[in-house]
């Protein structure tokens, strides 16, 4: 294993990550709205962060024994990862629980107040008996666990009211309940009638806490108390490997089981009381070694991502434009048989690639689409776009990937759907996941087949598109077309072995070409350097953990190769100084937008090579999912990427510095203007927009 002076373990940099995302929620610039998603998107995280990191360590853990006789990757020491863990999520969660009150406060100068059950006027008492009646009471089943030889099933994603009930002046043993609160039915958030100039907001919980004699009226109870609490599960899929059942059948009954998957974090009120505490942990089959955590009254926090819109508009973001090469053109794909484009989103309209699927399928000349997709829109207009082809009589063909964590039980319907059009759907293979974006239309022109599509960075989804920093390679070339095209050949026929990715030439494809050509590019800019002569590259990734790669790029800095990297989560490297007393360069861009572009830039002797990819460098994306990159040739967007780049380098707003044990400093930019780099961007690529 790799030796821990040179790498930081990824999970304990994944909370590092967090830990940023954290910042936000405490920067008094970012408008209020957004800091409480920002919450949101902090508690989302580290419930999958539970669900599947830590799951896999306590697993790790648990076969620490054994691990020489299982083929699985396993971490130095597992256990004392997660006793890491333990103790940062808990320094982590008292900053959530201290920014939240803070917040509360602007809040209230905002004349927008989260009301408990405690705090209602009578018009509002009112207003929550009624509303308890009508929307509420039908959508709970309380359940008396203390009668019940097991405990109900609970839900991965839920939250419960552990209720405990007692009789004033007797001696009766207290009484323990508990409530699914109904979220997904009946929404989060309540708005109150108010005052003139307020709004006033209460939590679905507390209307259930509020109308507790109502539910309970049968036992002669007077005191009610009720706390929050949520359990985060084992989220790993297991595969039955019953050679009668199909994969499909298998993912859905993985699927199925997945809800047995054991319990890794207990999250409750701090307040809670010990005996009703004491009562779940031992019902819930938790240990010493269990994630036990204390909190505030409020849980499941990702909810706060759709807070209700209740605060003073502010200035909205920037409009998406359309590229300036689109722009008032009658078709899309028009302009792209002329010349390569570049999308960059949330910049650039998503609308453009909805727009060259429309016309691929309403085109006469159009014989054929192949598109993988990974992760898609609830209501995805690319699906719309290629079912309108099929029912045109074009031959359509979807990869889509089974596998995409949290989203199987959805991909698994649009299975059906698309079936059910005459679509031919693609399911890759048990042990890899196919997370490259690609797109092949192939259209008979003049007696002529032509090719042409995209090669992205991010997922084909348009919803996202308008969060998510990826780049679109809109395309008409030969050579990436034709290796596009060989993907999904082997896509269809995986089981005759790689043949067909190995005969890509164009296209840096994994598992069969990309890492072999990144240690060569590397190789050479240490040669380079230790020849005396200029050598820098530049990579900006999602996540950065592959221990070779790491150990080259340690190598290069250490021969004095100029070495620049913009990774916003996972970042396990410990750099050595060089020979001059420098290490690399490097940033972490956590903004409004979530950084998710893949850009690799090498010097190369003065033939720069640059290349955009939907691969981090990670182990799991080089070695075992179907990737791809594509070198980019064409000088206008070459300079695009290359200033796109030097703008974020140069950030000094919303840049953190990664280097030793990652404390999350800022970029310091004393004396020097300040450069928000999703700003900048903007600026610059509306700039050459208007100018063109």
């Amino acid at each position: 294993m790799a030796n821990t002076k040179q790498f930081i373990p990824r999970d304990i940099s994944w909370l590092s990550f967090n830990g940023r995302v954290l910042q936000e929620a405490n920067d008094p610039t970012v408008p209020l709205q957004q800091r409480i998603r920002f919450l949101g998107i902090f508690s989302n995280n580290l419930d999958e962060f539970f669900r599947v990191r830590v799951a896999t360590l306590k697993r790790m853990s648990d076969y620490s024994q054994k691990k020489k006789k299982l083929n699985i990757y396993f971490e130095e020491n597992p256990q004392s990862i997660l006793d890491e863990i333990q103790t940062i999520v808990l320094r982590q969660q008292n900053e959530f629980e201290r920014i939240w009150k803070n917040i509360q406060v602007e809040l209230k100068e905002q004349s927008v107040f989260l009301r408990s059950e405690r705090q209602l006027n009578r018009e509002q008492q009112q207003f929550v008996r009624d509303y308890f009646e009508s929307q509420v009471r039908n959508n709970i089943i309380p359940l008396m666990i203390e009668s019940l030889p097991q405990l109900p099933y609970i839900r991965d994603k839920s939250i419960y009211l552990g209720v405990l009930m007692r009789k004033q002046n007797t001696a009766y043993q207290d009484q323990y309940a508990l409530i699914e609160v109904p979220v997904k039915s009946v929404g989060r958030f309540v708005e109150l009638p108010s005052r003139p100039g307020q709004r006033h907001i209460i939590l679905l919980e507390d209307i259930i806490r509020y109308n507790l004699p109502k539910i309970f009226p049968y036992f002669d109870f007077d005191i009610f108390e009720a706390w929050l609490f949520k359990v985060t599960k084992d989220a790993e899929l297991e595969i039955d490997h019953d050679i009668s059942m199909s994969f499909v059948e298998k993912m859905a009954k993985g699927i199925k089981n997945r809800r047995k998957g054991k319990p890794v974090r207990f999250v409750y009120d701090k307040e809670m009381d010990n005996g009703l505490l004491q009562y779940l942990i031992s019902r819930l089959g938790l240990t010493k070694k269990s994630a036990i955590i204390p909190g505030g009254r409020i849980h499941n926090f990702r909810h706060f991502m759709d807070f209700p819109s209740v605060l003073p508009p502010v200035l909205q973001r920037k409009a998406s434009f359309t590229h300036p090469a689109l722009r008032n053109k009658l078709r899309v794909t028009d302009q792209v048989l002329q010349r390569d484009i570049m999308l960059h989103f949330p910049y650039h309209s998503f609308n453009s690639v909805i727009d060259l699927l429309r016309e691929a399928a309403m085109d006469a000349t159009v014989e054929s689409i192949q598109i993988t997709a990974y992760r898609l829109a609830s209501e995805s207009r690319i699906i719309h776009a290629l079912i309108n082809a099929a029912r045109n009589g074009k031959r359509v063909t979807v990869m889509l990937e089974l596998k995409a964590r949290f989203d199987e039980e959805a991909n698994l319907e649009w299975k059906t759907i698309l079936e059910e059009e005459g679509i031919t759907v693609l399911l890759g293979m048990p042990n890899m996941k196919v997370h490259a974006k690609l797109c092949v239309i192939t259209s008979l022109q003049k007696r002529k087949r032509i090719r042409y599509g995209f090669v992205s960075t991010g997922n084909l989804n348009e919803s996202s598109a308008k969060m998510y920093a990826d780049h679109c390679l809109l395309t008409a070339s030969a050579t990436i077309l034709n290796d596009a095209a060989r993907v999904f050949e082997y896509l269809s026929k995986w089981r005759r072995g790689m043949g067909p990715l190995k005969k890509c030439r164009t296209l840096l494809l994994t598992p069969v070409s990309m890492r072999k050509k990144l240690v060569q590019l590397l190789e050479f800019e240490i040669k380079q350097a230790k020849a005396g002569k200029k050598a820098a590259l530049t990579l900006k990734v999602n996540s950065l953990s592959d221990v070779e790669l790491i150990r080259l790029l340690n190598k290069a800095a250490t021969a004095g190769v100029v070495i620049n990297l913009i990774v916003r989560g996972i970042y396990c490297p410990n750099f050595l100084l060089s020979k001059k007393g420098l290490r690399p360069y490097a940033i972490s861009i956590v903004d409004e937008y979530l950084e998710h572009a893949r850009v690799m830039m090498f010097f190369h002797g003065g033939k720069e090579k640059v290349y955009i990819s939907s691969a981090d460098w990670m182990i799991r994306n080089i070695d075992h999912r179907i990737e791809a990159a594509v070198e980019i040739h064409q000088p206008d967007i070459r300079k695009e990427l290359k200033d796109i780049l030097a703008i974020q380098l140069a950030d000094n707003v919303k840049a953190r510095l990664l280097e030793g044990t990652l404390p999350n400093e800022y970029v310091k930019g004393m004396g020097k203007r300040p450069v928000r780099s999703q700003i900048k961007i903007y600026q610059y690529l509306y700039g050459l927009a208007v100018s063109k």
